[in-house]
């Protein structure tokens, strides 16, 4: 008898969003196949920007360290007037045992990928480029891809597709679905540049508030290059040769001592803001930019994209391994409206970024990213303190029983739920297959109070915590059978 399945998920792109998706089903031990059509990775800088709450996911997958190491803090910006050169240093909030990142890293995306593609390499897995997704076709129970290569088609059937494929997904367009939004009017050119001239540690930036006029040169740390950001000339084609960039930037600086030696990348793009009208046909998801797609500004795009992934995984692992299906409609009731507002906030930026006045705030940081009102959650009446469902889930210090100094994401780390108890008694409840159960006053201790300070938790009070490190539930202790019910809901069910 034939398999039904080739493979549990078919990803096409893998950007980001695909490596993300990967690596969470690789640690599920979920079968896939991470198909690009690009014959090789994507060389450019692109999505530069680390925010802190893809920090943290970074940290769960195992990969931040290598991340951090890659790049670097944001430079000082030299923003250069007709009054002079004006430094401009960010000044971050510091961080708290609540929110350990508040910096903004930046790392060019091709070491951004490189890195996730060594974390999929540890899990024993790779993406295969040259393979673009020619065609597929569902009905209830298959999706059957067709994947071109040098040796000919493929037809896979799996049990799921993702279309992690970009702005102009090829999935997305296959299933007919709209991509509402409007151009923004402005076009940009961004590439990847070795330039004599420049001081290494600083962002130079000219044009800032003259609409057609921005020219800035950014150092990417961890390579010998910097990231050009410039407004596209009005007229005529560009050159992007060395000898072209350099007579535009000695056009837009008035410098002739900036000298462009080589471009390792570039690429000439129209903004826009656009967000598909559905993330989900059948057995077939939209994630990253094939679902929306947006400016620049603010550095909202690679974060967004991973952190769909990121919620797409566990449930698509979670229904395979027994658990509603219903679990995958939460996918875009959580992720939509996040994209929704980032369109929001990236469009205010960049207008505020025509004004020459943009300021990156707590917005950008997306710490405060959540989904309340989510239908995976458990309503808790009354409470008005601390974590709700939905909010994302504060790190703080404990000390465990036997002496030693952990991190509450420590302790989350990895692909299962956690049901922290705030000093219940003898109050628990049977241990379940992928939960973790920790007893704050048993095997960990608040000793300063901060698990407290940022749950609001009192003593018998529970906290249940979902794998991607959001808050599902807080209930009291007569509250625990409800938990045992919403575990049984999304497949984490009793060991027998």
């Amino acid at each position: 008898m034939a398999r039904k399945y080739d493979t549990d998920v078919v990803i096409c792109g893998a950007g980001p969003t695909g490596l993300t998706l990967a690596i969470e089903l690789a640690r599920r031990n979920v079968s896939f196949r991470l198909i690009d059509k690009s014959p090789e990775p994507f060389p450019g800088s692109r999505g530069k920007g680390i925010q802190a709450r893809t920090q943290e996911v970074f940290e769960d997958l195992g990969i931040l360290d290598r991340v951090v190491a890659s790049g670097g803090q944001y430079p000082t910006a030299r923003v250069y007037t007709d009054g002079g050169p004006i430094d401009r240093a960010a000044v971050p909030p510091p961080p708290t045992p609540a929110e350990p990142y508040h910096l903004a890293l930046l790392v060019p995306q091709f070491l951004t990928e490189r890195r996730m593609r060594e974390r999929l390499a540890e899990l024993g897995h790779a993406a295969e480029f040259g393979r673009p997704l020619v065609g597929f076709e569902q009905d209830d129970e298959v999706v059957t891809a067709h994947i071109g290569g040098a040796h000919g088609e493929e037809t896979v059937r799996a049990r799921y597709l993702v279309g992690a494929d970009g702005g102009s997904s090829f999935v997305r367009k296959t299933l007919g679905v709209a991509f509402p939004g409007r151009t923004l009017g402005v076009e940009a050119i961004v590439a990847d540049l070795r330039v004599e001239g420049l001081s290494w540690d600083l962002w130079h930036r000219w044009g800032d508030g003259t609409q057609g006029r921005e020219f800035s040169l950014c150092p990417l740390y961890g390579t010998d290059l910097y990231q050009l950001m410039a407004a596209a000339p009005a007229e005529g084609e560009m050159d992007l040769t060395p000898e072209g960039l350099t007579a535009l930037a000695r056009e837009r600086t008035g410098r002739d001592d900036i000298v462009v030696r080589e471009v390792s990348w570039a690429s000439v793009f129209t903004m826009q803001a656009r967000l598909a009208d559905s993330y989900r046909v059948g057995r077939v998801f939209l994630a990253g930019d094939a679902a929306h797609c947006h400016p620049p500004t603010g550095g909202q795009g690679l974060n967004t994209s991973v952190q769909d992934a990121y919620n797409l995984g566990w449930k698509i692992a979670a229904v395979i391994d027994g658990a509603s299906a219903a679990l995958l409609d939460t996918y875009e009731e959580e992720r939509r409206p996040i994209a929704e507002d980032m369109l929001g906030l990236t469009k205010r930026l960049l207008g505020e970024a025509k004004a020459g006045g943009m300021r990156r705030g707590r917005d950008v940081m997306q710490l405060d990213v959540g989904y309340r009102g989510s239908s995976l959650g458990l309503p808790c009446p009354g409470r008005d303190k601390g974590v709700l469902p939905g909010d994302r889930a504060p790190d703080a210090p404990v000390t465990g029983a036997a002496g030693q100094t952990v991190r509450l994401f420590h302790l989350f780390q990895g692909t299962h739920w956690t049901l922290l108890g705030y000093e219940p008694g003898t109050a628990t409840i049977a241990p379940r297959r992928g939960l973790r159960i920790h007893i704050v006053g048993a095997d960990i201790h608040d000793t300063e109070g901060h698990v407290r300070d940022a749950y609001g938790l009192e003593a018998g009070e529970w906290a249940l915590i979902r794998p991607d490190g959001y808050v599902a539930a807080v209930v009291g202790t007569a509250g625990l059978g409800s938990i045992e019910s919403f575990l049984d809901r999304v497949g984490v069910r009793p060991v027998r």
